[in-house]
């Protein structure tokens, strides 16, 4: 195998794979990363036992060359070296060669770097999705799914199906859903198209789908996902990502939510989610950084934080209107600055139903994201 790359286009593709590889892979070649060159171009492969992904740079598009001088062939080189190797090459171009005796000889400008690879036919096949289960969605449409539901998933392996998010269709929509069982993110989409898209509820690893989401570039161009039993495909032009999904049943979250509310406020989310923020900065002491939140007369809310040995900090917050009864409430200041920031939107609706109730936020105008905060019992 031999080919000479643009260091640039190589090194992105090295990150891109190098989020599937593990040092403490089960199956010992997998702690390494497969190359093969191709008339087509070169294609790196990463894996571990959860996640699978696959990189292609192309020899030329669009006009530009990429790679010259293929000799096709394959190897798969220790990923604890070269993409350190590939980041402190001195010159823009790279060229990559591998002999019989599977030695890798790395050269760019003066450098020349010598590596033990092993044989690529030893690497794992990954399995090639075919799928009835397939749709198509704008890639940056997938991203603000993910950011605005994953922040929600369980970091406890006590209850592993509450570490993914619950993916499922209906009625021509699309539903994500992430609960660590004291909050809930939710987002719903409308499917666009002809053809409605019937998968079967599934669960992704909120690993996988926040390492899906630094890959990703911030594009239109859409991404097809596919189904299987176990497994989840997402494919862009140049990328492969698969990645398990966890076993069980997801929760009936849809009982969770309440459906009257006896307290109402509109606020501007900015200004609520700096005011928490600085709340938050003296009630770091106990665990949760747990902040009060007082409705009062004329609009006004009183966010309050209290640490007993460090002090405490009050502050009036104007809401743009505030209806129903009055309440007093205590809630994690994290819970409620994730839930603002992946909103991002200027005005919230809070519904709340009382000081020990779940409450609902949601932008003013959409009801189709939807954050809900369990309170924190105080006395």
């Amino acid at each position: 195998m031999k080919f000479s790359i643009q260091r640039d286009q190589l090194m992105e593709s090295v990150q891109n794979v190098m989020k599937a590889i593990s040092s403490r892979a089960a199956i010992p070649i997998l702690t390494g990363m497969k190359l093969e060159a191709t008339k087509e171009g070169v294609k790196l492969t990463g894996s571990d036992s959860d996640i699978s992904i696959e990189s292609f740079i192309p020899a030329e598009e669009d006009g530009i060359v990429y790679i010259e001088n293929i000799e096709p062939g394959s190897i798969v080189l220790q990923a604890k070296y070269f993409p350190d190797i590939v980041r402190k090459v001195p010159q823009k171009t790279v060229e990559i060669e591998s002999d019989h005796t599977k030695n890798v000889t790395i050269r760019s400008g003066s450098a020349e770097f010598h590596l033990n690879g092993q044989d690529a036919e030893e690497y794992p096949h990954l399995p090639q999705l075919r799928t009835e289960n397939s749709f198509d969605m704008p890639t940056d449409l997938l991203k603000r799914l993910i950011k605005q539901t994953g922040f929600a998933v369980s970091t406890s392996e006590t209850r592993p199906i509450l570490t993914g998010v619950h993916v499922s269709t209906a009625e021509g929509s699309l539903q994500f859903v992430a609960t660590d069982s004291h909050r809930l993110a939710s987002r719903k989409i409308e499917l666009e198209g002809e053809e409605t898209v019937d998968l079967p509820s599934v669960v992704i690893p909120g690993k996988s789908l926040s390492e899906l989401n630094k890959i990703l570039d911030d594009t239109e161009d859409p991404v097809q996902i596919s189904v299987t039993d176990n497994q989840i495909l997402f494919r862009t032009k140049h990328l492969y990502f698969l990645s398990r999904l966890l076993d069980g049943n997801y929760p009936e979250t849809s009982r969770l939510i309440p459906n009257e509310s006896k307290t109402t406020v509109l606020i501007d989310s900015r200004e609520l989610l700096q005011s928490v923020d600085r709340a938050s900065l003296l009630a770091k002491e106990n665990r949760n950084n747990v902040v009060r939140l007082l409705t009062k007369g004329n609009n006004q809310i009183e966010i309050h934080g209290n640490s007993p040995e460090v002090g405490n900090v009050t502050e009036e917050v104007t809401a743009e209107s505030i209806e129903g009864e009055e309440l007093k409430i205590s809630f994690s200041a994290k819970y409620m600055m994730d839930a603002l920031r992946a909103i991002d939107e200027t005005q919230v609706k809070i519904e709340f139903t009382g000081a020990m109730r779940p409450f609902l936020i949601t932008p003013v105008e959409d009801d189709s994201i939807l954050q809900l905060i369990l309170p924190v019992r105080t006395y």
